[in-house]
């Protein structure tokens, strides 16, 4: 079962990779890489500072930097357990693909999608409430994963392990800050209220 997934996970990245155009090539390099989302990330501070007193701001400011740090130090760690090659390295299909990037770490799992889907998902639950269109926040990680993809450097199971680890890292961070910062919203919400 597992080599059937894997066979899977070769022939899908395969097809994803091959859509490619030159045409695009520049913007999904531009999409990939961190700094081209600044702007964004300074939204999210200045909706936390405009959306909440400046201490509750500040500890959700804080929040995400914990997040980050965990998420990157998670996916690090499984990449170097797991060793599964970079479709780019992989010789076995780099010689059928469209290869935009050459990193030469491990695969498995994406921190591009870990990270930025934690980081979204987590935004997403302390502003939802206060910035009602927040939901456009996911665009990000969608383009920012889907990336990853087009360059050739992760394989679709990179992306949807990631994606998956990211949110649920998220979700736990969002559950323990309730529980440490408004405990009583937490048993409100346990008990049904």
């Amino acid at each position: 079962m597992l080599d059937q997934m894997l066979s899977w996970d070769k022939q899908a990245l395969l097809y994803l990779n091959n859509l490619g155009s030159p045409t695009f090539d520049s913007f999904w390099s531009l999409v990939t890489h961190i700094t081209s989302w600044i702007p964004l990330f300074i939204l999210f501070i200045i909706l936390f500072l405009i959306k909440y007193p400046i201490k509750q701001a500040l500890q959700k400011i804080g929040l995400l930097v914990l997040l980050i740090f965990a998420i990157t130090g998670l996916c690090n760690y499984v990449k170097t357990i797991v060793g599964r090659l970079r479709p780019c390295n992989d010789e076995t299909i780099n010689g059928m693909m469209r290869i935009l990037h050459t990193p030469s770490d491990f695969s498995f799992f994406s921190g591009h999608a870990s990270s930025s889907f934690a980081v979204t998902f987590l935004v997403f639950l302390l502003l939802r409430e206060k910035v009602k269109w927040a939901g456009i926040f996911f665009v990000w990680p969608i383009l920012f994963s889907y990336s990853r993809l087009y360059l050739g450097v992760h394989f679709p199971l990179d992306i949807i392990v990631g994606t998956m680890v990211g949110v649920a890292l998220a979700w736990f961070f969002f559950k323990g800050y309730n529980l440490l910062f408004h405990p009583a919203q937490g048993q409100s919400i346990s008990n049904g209220q």
